[in-house]
């Protein structure tokens, strides 16, 4: 009987042994074994409070008129009076319309650039040819607009080399000041940046079509499909999931007209062009000192932003049931 009674205390003990951990137990061992890992994750999580949510707090002078030499909680409460003097300023249609002129081509034209230059260079057979392709296709990404806003300035100088060789083929009569011509101005921005981003906004479809099964593209070609069938109808389809959340991004970044790029590029006589919400929030707040007035501009923006990507994310989620959230 003794025998017995310890055997089955025993196999009880052992069953005991053998019950899984509850779920909270499993969790702090797992994250104890990955404590290096979440240490690493834990500072990036800070810096983004740190720098992202912490400074959201200063968002509230946009409804007060506030002064550099008070505090924000001093500052007296003025309600929508600086969005309603942004919806009156003489400058505000100009800068809508810029903004949104120069944003709408950029998403026209320069959204689906990408996806063709990458459906392009994938049917590239030659290795050598391809990476030599991508290599000159990304290296403007990697230079800064400073750079590269001081070299399109030289470019397009009177004696440029645009002007000279326009000039050799007699397509113009005489120089043109490019940068000095408002209607050249959207021009310029629009092709300089396409030029710049083109190969590196390719990349992700690059890894998009790189994951798509080669027994599609077979099969297409035992039905006798060529390579721009393939292209439009096993390619296309199979990365229309990454194309719909880059076109969400981008649709909800529309009202970014790329500060950087705009300021290099900008003066006093393409100013009727070049005068943006970007520009016109750094004029008003840094230079001229307003800062509840260019906080609520820049608020404005971002608000249309949340509704441009609440708007797209539920066009593409009807579509073809993709979207970001």
């Amino acid at each position: 009987m003794e025998l017995e009674h310890s055997a089955e205390s025993a196999a009880l003990s052992k069953m005991e042994n053998m019950r899984p951990d509850p779920p909270r137990r499993q969790w702090l061992r797992q994250m104890y074994r990955q404590r290096h890992i979440q240490i690493m994750a834990l500072l990036g999580i800070a810096w983004i409070i740190l720098f992202n949510y912490v400074p959201m707090y200063g968002i509230i002078i946009a409804f007060k008129d506030y002064r550099i030499i008070n505090s924000i909680a001093e500052a007296p409460w003025v309600g929508l009076e600086h969005f309603k003097a942004f919806f009156e300023d003489d400058n505000f249609m100009n800068v809508m319309k810029n903004t949104l002129g120069i944003s709408l081509i950029k998403l026209i034209v320069g959204f689906p650039l990408p996806i063709i230059f990458a459906l392009f260079l994938n049917e590239i057979r030659s290795l050598r040819f391809k990476k030599a392709i991508q290599t000159i296709s990304y290296l403007p990404h990697f230079l800064s607009w400073v750079v590269l806003g001081g070299i399109l300035t030289t470019w397009l100088a009177d004696v440029g080399i645009i002007n000279n060789i326009l000039l050799a083929l007699n397509v113009i009569q005489e120089p043109i000041s490019y940068l000095a011509e408002p209607d050249y101005f959207w021009g310029i921005i629009i092709t300089s940046d396409i030029w710049k981003e083109l190969g590196w906004s390719a990349i992700i479809y690059l890894a998009a079509i790189s994951s798509v099964s080669p027994d599609l593209y077979e099969a297409a070609t035992i039905d006798g499909a060529g390579r721009f069938q393939k292209m439009w109808y096993v390619t296309l389809p199979s990365i229309k999931g990454t194309i719909s959340i880059l076109f969400i991004l981008a649709v909800s970044g529309v009202l970014n007209s790329n500060f950087d790029q705009i300021l290099v590029l900008r003066n006093a006589l393409n100013e009727s062009a070049s005068n943006v919400i970007d520009i016109y929030v750094y004029q008003t707040g840094m230079l001229s000192g307003r800062f509840s007035y260019s906080t609520a501009v820049g608020l404005f923006k971002s608000v249309i932003a949340l509704f441009l990507l609440l708007i797209a994310n539920s066009v593409t989620k009807k579509l073809n049931n993709t979207s970001l959230f």
